[in-house]
């Protein structure tokens, strides 16, 4: 019983290292307002190392939200989804970015709820520094959803600790087919 006990302290004290390890948060200063997103480096370590490689290599230097999707802006979608797109849109830079392996939510078991982040994609791995923000629970969007045909979804990594506020102002923004008239600068991005 002694040496059961020995070898279980051991074992515990890993497990709650593990549950309070905290995950980096990325702060996005916009013109709007400000977004604080945690990362989740556990269970999407490939996306997640992505993301905060990027915001460390100022990548996102003179990012956007160029991109807004809501209900009544998309007639010629049988599947409606409701998100945010931010990124460094059509610099020409964003063609020499490397794109990641596709991390399904199958794989991580990070689903598309409200405030969740995740990376924007056409083919599964494709995904580079394009990403957006869910407006409520996208489901269509995890693996198996029917918003992509290829049934893989999308690779969810994080999720907005404060500022939805922002993120719902940003997605009421005027738009012209879905981009953004006035597109939302984010000032800064940076890991806290």
């Amino acid at each position: 019983m002694r040496k059961a006990i020995i070898f279980l302290i051991p074992a515990l004290v890993l497990v709650f290292q593990t549950i309070a390890q905290e995950l980096p948060r990325v702060e996005m200063k916009t013109v709007l307002g400000d977004i604080v997103v945690e990362i989740d480096t556990i269970n999407a370590p490939l996306t997640a190392t992505n993301f905060l490689q990027h915001v460390k290599a100022n990548t996102y230097e003179n990012a956007w939200f160029y991109r807004v999707v809501r209900m009544d802006n998309q007639p010629n979608n049988d599947v409606k989804i409701e998100v945010i797109q931010g990124g460094i849109y059509t610099e020409p830079r964003f063609e020499t970015i490397k794109p990641i392996e596709h991390e399904t939510t199958e794989t991580t078991g990070i689903k598309h709820l409200d405030g969740t982040l995740s990376m924007a994609r056409m083919e599964p791995g494709t995904a580079s520094t394009e990403f957006f923000i869910c407006v409520g629970d996208q489901p269509e969007l995890d693996f198996g959803g029917k918003r992509n045909p290829d049934g893989q979804g999308f690779a969810a990594f994080g999720q907005v600790v404060s500022g939805m506020v922002v993120v719902r102002k940003i997605q009421q923004q005027k738009d012209e087919q879905q981009t953004l008239v006035e597109k939302v600068r984010i000032k800064e991005m940076r890991v806290q």
